[in-house]
């Protein structure tokens, strides 16, 4: 697959510098098709992504301590990262909104406030698919998910196995489009570059996106988890050093499931945490926890959106923050999972995706750099619960 890329987006390049009118023509109609094929795809991902793995457990009260411990430093970390993403893309500005706008400090507060619970709450089950509302199908999915684990064993096994096989069936066939992929990678490649030799901007503000998402990604990775760590008495660059080795795999998979054996192992092994911890957190965090997605998915929908002439308030800006955190926690082991995601969301607003598929050519680069800070984000907060438990433990036995 990597070869084929490559070879994909080195023929994208070359052809696109010949402008043969005829290829224009194939790159124009197969770049249509792809896109066709991510609104098909994206919002039955997000439902059935979450209804399987919410379904999953044996019931609610199973979310005990230490399930708690890591819903609250997944939800602390990703909201910072969604943060960190709005600041760099508010300050960079890549396409240039910002500075020719005044943004109003409040926005029309209270008719976005009642948009967004509109569209939270769907008026029934089957118009928030018709309409392409992501948020409310997210809704409809914690929410019929929550129901289910209330039912008798029986019905609970049932339907968790029914969602569980409609999600691997998706998966399925999210595979078999990700085998096309280079012929979608040629036709986005050759379009990038015929657009950028008649428009100079494009480049322009495509590099100030590139520097948006790996600079937000750093500042979580290199500053933020480390000060996270410190504040808990934990250091940043033992923590490195000893699960070192998976992070490198989670870099060059591009999966976080690939690396979680192996950082499993690591933990356990190099850091002594319990395996109690490192079997529950890890793979908990390894679905829910996206600090790098959560980025991705607020930087890239505003530029998106930004390039297409959609302005925001400063009030739907920071909305955005709670949206792309949600999104990204929904994110569970779906192979290029924030760029579908990215894509239904848009879909939903109604905004043309050809912007999205211009990205498309740098997404394998910045999907390993994602999959190593979320990586690095679980290992953070797991290292950081295991601490929490066994001061728990040692103050319980004193007292006792």
């Amino acid at each position: 697959m990597k070869k084929s890329l490559i070879i994909a987006n080195l023929l994208g390049v070359a052809l696109a510098l010949l402008d043969i009118s005829a290829l224009t023509h194939f790159a124009n109609g197969i770049s249509t098709l792809f896109l066709n094929l991510l609104k098909f795809i994206s919002l039955p991902i997000v439902f059935f992504s979450i209804t399987s793995t919410l379904t999953s457990s044996d019931h609610i009260s199973e979310v005990s301590s230490l399930g708690l411990r890591v819903l609250k430093y997944t939800l602390i970390t990703t909201i910072i990262a969604a943060s960190i993403a709005l600041a760099f893309f508010v300050f960079v500005d890549p396409t240039n909104t910002f500075s020719s706008k005044t943004i109003s400090p409040t926005g029309n507060f209270i008719e976005g406030y009642k948009e967004a619970l509109s569209k939270l709450i769907p008026p029934n089950f089957v118009g928030a698919f018709v309409e392409n509302n992501v948020v409310g199908v997210a809704f409809i999915g914690i929410l019929l998910s929550c129901a289910i684990l209330m039912l008798p064993e029986k019905d609970k096994k049932f339907l968790h196995q029914f969602f569980f096989s409609m999600f691997q069936a998706l998966l399925s066939l999210t595979t078999m489009i990700l085998k096309v992929l280079p012929i979608g990678i040629f036709s986005f490649v050759y379009l990038l570059v015929t657009d950028m030799s008649k428009d100079f901007s494009k480049i322009h503000d495509l590099t100030l996106y590139l520097v948006c998402i790996v600079g937000a990604n750093l500042v979580q990775g290199l500053i933020i988890l480390p000060l996270f760590l410190k504040l808990k008495g934990l250091s940043a660059k033992t923590l490195f050093n000893r699960i070192y080795s998976a992070l490198v795999l989670a870099f060059f998979s591009k999966s976080s499931s690939v690396a979680l054996p192996l950082n499993m192992k690591l933990m356990t092994e190099n850091l002594n945490v319990s395996k109690k911890v490192s079997s529950f957190s890890l793979p908990l965090c390894s679905v829910v926890n996206m600090n790098a997605c959560a980025g991705f998915i607020l930087i890239t929908t505003l530029f998106v959106c930004s390039s297409e002439g959609v302005t925001f308030s400063l009030f739907e800006l920071l909305i955005w923050v709670f949206i792309a955190t949600i999104a990204a926690i929904g994110n569970a082991g779906v192979p290029m999972g924030c760029y579908f995601l990215t894509g239904a969301l848009l879909v939903g607003m109604n905004v043309p995706l050809k912007t999205l598929g211009l990205i498309l050519p740098f997404y394998t680069f910045l999907d390993m750099l994602e999959t190593a800070i979320n990586v690095w984000s679980d290992s953070c907060i797991t290292l950081v619960i295991d601490k929490e438990l066994k001061e728990k433990a040692v103050k319980e036995e004193v007292l006792a």
